[in-house]
C-alpha cells in the first residue's frame, strides 16, 4: 500500500502504485498516474493528465503538469509523460504541451533536473541528460540523449540540441547545436566538440572521423550544401550521418563563426 502522509491530498481518481511513497502537503490531480518505486517530498505538486515513470524521485516544491504558460492555451486535452529513473529537485516546473505543438510534453528517463529547471510546453527530452539549476527551455524545445545544459541557461523555443551535446552556465542559446558540440556565449556559438562524451560512445577511430568531418562541415561555404553532399555519396558511418540530417532539418540555423550558417 502507498505510503501518504496524513496532510497530502491526493484525488481518489489518481492511480498510485503500492510503493509510492508521498510527503506532507502534496497535491496529486485526479488523472495523475505514478508508477512503482517513486518518491515525492513535502509540498510536490502534480496535476493534469501527467504520467510518471517508475522509480523517480521528485522533491519538495516542485510543480508538474499545470496548465501550460502560453496564452493560447484553452483547455484542451494535453499531456506530461516524465519516463522512469529521474531526479527532479527543488522548484522544477515542467508543463504539458498544447494543441498548436505535439499535445504532449515528453521526459525521457534518467535524467537529473537541478533546482527551478524550467521546461515548458511541447518541449521532447531525451535520456540521461543533466539540466542544471535555473536552466529554462521554451517551448517546442528538442533534446537529445546526454545533453548538458549549464545552469542559469535560457534556451529559445523551437531549437533543437543533438546528442551529446553540452551548453555552458549562464549561456543564451537561440540556434540548434548539433551533436556532440559544446556551445557557450550569449548569444551561444559554437566552441569545439564533447569529445568526453563522443570517448565514451565511440571508438577513438569513428571519434578522429566524425573530428575531420565537422572541420570540414564549419570549413563549408554551404553546411547544408556539404551535409547533403556527404548523405548523398553515401556516408559509411551513422554517426556522421546523424549530423548530417541534424544540420539538414535545422530550422533555426547553427550558430558558427560569421559567414556560416
Amino acid at each position: 500500500m502507498a505510503k501518504i502522509a496524513k496532510t497530502a491530498i491526493v484525488h481518489k481518481g489518481a492511480q498510485i502504485a503500492d510503493d509510492v511513497e508521498i510527503g506532507d502537503f502534496c497535491v496529486i490531480g485526479e488523472r495523475v498516474k505514478i508508477a512503482a518505486g517513486c518518491k515525492l517530498y513535502n509540498g510536490v505538486t502534480i496535476l493534469g493528465n501527467t504520467n510518471i515513470g517508475a522509480r523517480t524521485t521528485i522533491f519538495p516544491y516542485a510543480v508538474l503538469g499545470t496548465i501550460p504558460q502560453d496564452l493560447k492555451y484553452a483547455g484542451e486535452e494535453v499531456e506530461l509523460i516524465i519516463g522512469e529513473d529521474n531526479l527532479i529537485r527543488e522548484h522544477c516546473m515542467f508543463n504539458p504541451g498544447t494543441e498548436g505543438g505535439i499535445g504532449k510534453t515528453i521526459i525521457g528517463s534518467g535524467n537529473l533536473f537541478m533546482a527551478y529547471v524550467h521546461i515548458a510546453h511541447d518541449c521532447v527530452i531525451g535520456n540521461h541528460c543533466i539540466l542544471a539549476n535555473n536552466a529554462t527551455l521554451g517551448g517546442h524545445i528538442e533534446v537529445g540523449d546526454y545533453v548538458n545544459i549549464g545552469g542559469m541557461t535560457p534556451v529559445h523555443q523551437f531549437v533543437k540540441i543533438g546528442d551529446g551535446a553540452m551548453i555552458a552556465g549562464a549561456s543564451a542559446l537561440s540556434q540548434d547545436i548539433p551533436p556532440f558540440c559544446m556551445a557557450e556565449g550569449n548569444r551561444a556559438v559554437i566552441r569545439g566538440l564533447n569529445k568526453h562524451r563522443m570517448r565514451k560512445l565511440f571508438s577513438s577511430e569513428e571519434i578522429d572521423k566524425i573530428s575531420h568531418f565537422y572541420k570540414q562541415l564549419f570549413a563549408a561555404t554551404s553546411m547544408r550544401d556539404y551535409a547533403k553532399q556527404i548523405l548523398d555519396s553515401g556516408v559509411e558511418l551513422e554517426s556522421i550521418a546523424k549530423i548530417c540530417r541534424f544540420v539538414l532539418d535545422s530550422s533555426r540555423g547553427i550558430p558558427v563563426r560569421k559567414g556560416k550558417e
